[in-house]
């Protein structure tokens, strides 16, 4: 059946939609609710999602009309001559009718450049500078909440014809668990009576990093209570290895994963098994939100106003003080004014035990 044929049967003249958004991790992880959702809303449309190769593991479980494509944009789609040959293939194999770009930087605006000269249209995710500006800035601060980054992808996806449908019931329909076989080289299933915690201490900036040694005293607190708890500590290499190897030794039975790259398919499939994660302000906050694990998060210089809140997860679990300086970025990247963050180290340890505990009961 020929293309024309094909669209003839379709009411909003759709047959290929691509998306893209390239990072970061737990920007990438945001657009799954978002995504499944869409492809779900409309099922007689395929949806390709571009995206780095090392995040294409994120999206467990797609639905069918989906299909993950992961590039390397460090290797083979260089500069501006590596993306026109990456829209020239993309066209060439998928035959675009519509392109949602949920990235908006350089990379995403030259495909949108080049599919718009082979007449393949496109909309673009509002970012919200200006708000989120007023929101952080040191004087004359606009503390109001803004639209979710979610949100932000919704909205794109209107603009372009399509309103989604919330269907995401997270990456394992929110009833059944994942198969702990995925997980075997990590670990054996979860005995009876026992609790998982998920521990992921580290973020990209300063400012949304609790300090290490309070951490670690609320892990201790924790370990304390009533339950059978078993720590699994996420992490990236270097520094963060050695300390989280460091307290798998401190906690008996606990397990590092920092610097084992197992991959996301097979780190997701753990986190489902958890009974709860602490986290900051960091891609785990969304890894384990769309894996329907609660979380409890820790805000430092970065605040939920900026619309960055796990997926579902509640203002209760949120770990935060009320501080009039924050937020003072939205991505935790500046300096702090006052020069003590403040806004961290003021966390007590017992308030994230406490929380923790709350959820083992």
């Amino acid at each position: 059946m020929g293309r024309s044929s094909h669209r003839s049967g379709n009411d909003r003249g759709l047959i290929t939609v691509a998306l893209a958004r390239f990072s970061a991790i737990g920007d990438v992880a945001m657009t799954v609710p978002v995504v499944y959702s869409l492809c779900r809303t409309y099922p007689d449309i395929s949806f390709i999602f571009v995206t780095r190769r090392t995040m294409a593991d994120i999206f467990v479980n797609p639905p069918a009309n989906l299909k993950i494509i992961g590039v390397d944009l460090k290797t083979d789609y260089v500069g501006v001559k590596g993306m026109y040959r990456l829209a020239k293939e993309l066209r060439q194999d998928y035959d675009m009718d519509l392109f949602i770009d949920l990235h908006n930087v350089l990379r995403t605006r030259m495909l949108r450049l080049f599919w718009r000269l082979s007449g393949i249209k496109s909309k673009v995710i509002r970012k919200g500078k200006a708000r989120k500006k007023a929101l952080t800035r040191r004087y004359r601060k606009r503390l109001l909440p803004l639209i979710s980054q979610r949100a932000r992808y919704r909205e794109a996806c209107f603009r372009a014809g399509l309103p989604v449908n919330d269907n995401f019931n997270g990456l394992y329909d929110g009833r059944a668990k994942s198969d702990p076989s995925v997980f075997a080289a990590i670990t054996a299933p979860k005995r009876p009576g026992e609790k998982w915690i998920g521990v992921a201490p580290f973020a990209a900036h300063k400012g949304k990093i609790y300090p290490v040694e309070q951490m670690a005293h609320a892990l201790e607190l924790t370990k304390s209570c009533d339950h059978d708890v078993r720590f699994f500590f996420f992490g990236g290499g270097g520094e963060e290895q050695k300390t989280l190897e460091s307290w798998a030794e401190k906690f008996p039975g606990s397990v590092s994963l920092a610097g084992k790259k197992y991959g996301f398919a097979v780190e997701l499939a753990l986190i489902n098994h958890l009974d709860t994660m602490i986290t900051m302000d960091s891609a785990n906050m969304h890894l384990a939100s769309i894996a329907s694990v609660p979380t409890i998060s820790i805000w430092g210089a970065t605040h939920p106003y900026c619309g960055f809140k796990g997926w579902r997860q509640h203002d209760a679990d949120i770990v935060q003080l009320p501080m009039t300086c924050r937020p003072c970025s939205v991505f935790g990247s500046k300096a702090c004014h006052r020069g003590d963050y403040l806004c961290l180290t003021a966390i007590d340890p017992a308030a994230i035990a406490q929380r923790a505990v709350e959820k083992l009961s």
